[in-house]
């Protein structure tokens, strides 16, 4: 495979009277992050690219597997347009799978490994994947999944070393990515004069994802190649990674294909060192015994670093930077994971989105202000990614631009390369997400003085309360910087009186005590007294399977009570 090279297909040639192409044309290829491989690979063939456990490839190793994976993928007749689908925690198959799919032009459906069986075959059912790849620990489930499926995908098994369930099926993938291996009835011979191209329009389809489905069926939305290539390297660029980081994959791949970033590591030709479970001690350790740099992850990360045991906890070797989104961080904690060592860049996204478009970008002016204040400017979601054309914040019936007063609500519209070509097969989502040629967040905001965007709520959980509308988000920072709290999240309560009012769940970490009176009392010093929560809870969050609290469930429960 060593001979594969990638083509520009449909791109014309000089003829025989010798006239030269127009410029544009001559030097026209399409986007794409398949690009980004083949250089890291030409470049630097004997840098580490992904470290698991005792495995060590290097990006000639990657590229190889990746070139072979895409020549069989092609030899089992996938092709343009096809849907590729996979279930695996973060592992080096996952990583590669993201090249190796999109070579053949086949669309990568990366399947959140925390869904029910339910929910699985929804997506495989509606994305109509023809191929599924199956680490061994998701087996059982997805054997669930498909057994009503009036037309299941072929089944290839990933025996990843770490894995302790059984093989879906006798088709493994190390077979599937070997060149020496002997062909046999399930797996195809390769096509000597196959090779990779990239795609004849940018706009292609790279990737299908799925929302998280905390009301309804998740939907299905699509990437394409000019945004994954754009936002790949604007995460490099913008979290100024510089050459060479070494990452840790704490973020799931299979969350918005791990926010673009094995697109970017492969860009500026990184090492990914895959951890399939995440903990404070997996972070440090990981830290200290690769060197790494880098990782992303929601704020629940954050809170398993600075709520880490006294053991668990080292000095850093160095400068950590971590890039962190979903849910507002709040200014607490960024307070207390910074004085820890690390460096924490805020951004803000959707899957709508590649993930993050928004970022908290640093203003150096802010250097010298005092560490909450600091803390408290950087929590914001902040200003468009650089490749994102528009962002605003927009009163969601007229578009007209809210107030920069910070106090003006309105919702989160986008337009840009780096907003989905739409929802897969859902013509009414897409019409109403897109109304007015903006794509509307759904997220209400309000945009300070100084042009940074700050998230209020979503527009469905903001609370109003006697004609007033209060931030649940608000009260969730008051209440996250008590000592005594691990999570908390505000639902509204209906009330005969005042229509709402707020009411918290809260869980206390380990060891800790808080009553409901000391914490409302708490909120009463740091809210306006109208904002604070007239009730508190004390019990475990629901969250979906990514992580994200679900306040739809919180407001069952407050009306229940």
């Amino acid at each position: 495979m060593s001979g594969y090279h990638p083509t520009i297909p449909n791109a014309r040639q000089p003829g025989d009277n010798d006239v030269p192409l127009p410029a544009h044309e001559a030097n026209y290829t399409p986007l794409s992050p398949l690009s980004f491989i083949a250089r890291s690979a030409e470049v630097y063939p004997e840098r580490l690219s992904v470290i698991h456990g005792d495995l060590r490839y290097t990006w000639s190793d990657t590229y190889q597997r990746c070139q072979v994976g895409a020549a069989r993928l092609a030899a089992l007749g996938i092709t343009t347009g096809d849907v590729v689908a996979v279930i695996a925690p973060n592992i080096p198959a996952l990583f590669e799978l993201h090249f190796s799919v999109p070579m053949t032009g086949a669309i990568l459906n990366a399947i959140n490994t925390r869904l029910e069986a339910t929910t699985i075959a929804h997506i495989l059912e509606h994305g109509g994947a023809k191929v599924l790849f199956v680490d061994k620990d998701s087996t059982t489930v997805v054997r669930e999944a498909i057994k009503n499926l009036p037309t299941p995908p072929l089944l290839i098994s990933i025996d990843d070393a770490q894995a302790t369930g059984e093989a879906i099926c006798e088709l493994d993938y190390e077979s599937f990515v070997d060149a020496q291996s002997t062909p046999h009835d399930q797996l195809p011979a390769i096509d000597p004069d196959w090779q990779w191209t990239l795609p004849a329009d940018e706009w292609q389809s790279i990737s299908l994802n799925y929302t998280s489905g905390t009301t309804g069926q998740p939907k299905g939305v699509i990437y394409h190649h000019r945004g994954a290539t754009l936002n790949a390297l604007s995460n490099i660029t913008g979290w100024h990674m510089g050459p060479h980081p070494v990452y840790l994959w704490t973020l799931p791949m299979f969350h918005c294909n791990g926010w673009c970033f094995p697109w970017s590591l492969a860009a500026n030709a990184g090492t990914s060192v895959c951890a399939r479970t995440i903990t404070a001690k997996t972070i440090y350790d990981n830290i200290h015994t690769h060197g790494v740099t880098h990782f992303c992850g929601a704020p629940i990360i954050l809170n398993f670093i600075v709520n880490a045991d006294d053991d668990v906890i080292k000095p850093l070797p160095h400068v950590v930077n971590i890039m962190t989104a979903a849910a507002p961080p709040p200014a607490s904690v960024l307070l207390e994971i910074e004085a820890l060592g690390f460096h924490v860049t805020h951004t803000y996204g959707l899957t709508e989105t590649y993930g993050p478009a928004v970022m908290c970008a640093w203003n150096p002016a802010w250097d010298n202000l005092d560490d909450s204040e600091r803390a408290r400017l950087k929590s914001r979601q902040g200003v468009r990614y650089q490749v994102l054309d528009q962002l605003d914040v927009l009163d969601p019936d007229t578009l007209v631009p809210v107030a920069r007063d910070g106090k003006s609500i309105g919702e989160i519209m986008f337009r840009g390369n780096i907003v989905m070509r739409g929802y897969y097969r859902n013509a009414q989502a897409n019409e109403e997400a897109f109304r007015g040629g903006w794509f509307h967040s759904g997220d209400l905001a309000v945009m300070d003085p100084d042009g940074y965007l700050r998230i209020m709520d979503r527009s469905k959980d903001i609370i109003i309360s006697g004609g007033e509308n209060i931030s649940s988000i608000e009260i969730e920072n008051a209440l996250f910087a008590h000592p005594a709290v691990l999570e908390a999240a505000v639902a509204a309560k209906r009330d005969e009186k005042w229509g709402e009012t707020p009411c918290a769940f809260v869980t206390l970490k380990p060891g800790a005590a808080a009553t409901e009176q000391e914490l409302v009392a708490w909120c009463r010093e740091k809210l306006a007294h109208f904002k604070c929560p007239k009730s508190i809870v004390f019990r475990d969050l629901p969250k979906t399977s990514t992580g994200k609290i679900q306040k739809f469930k919180l407001r069952q429960w407050a009306d229940e009570m």
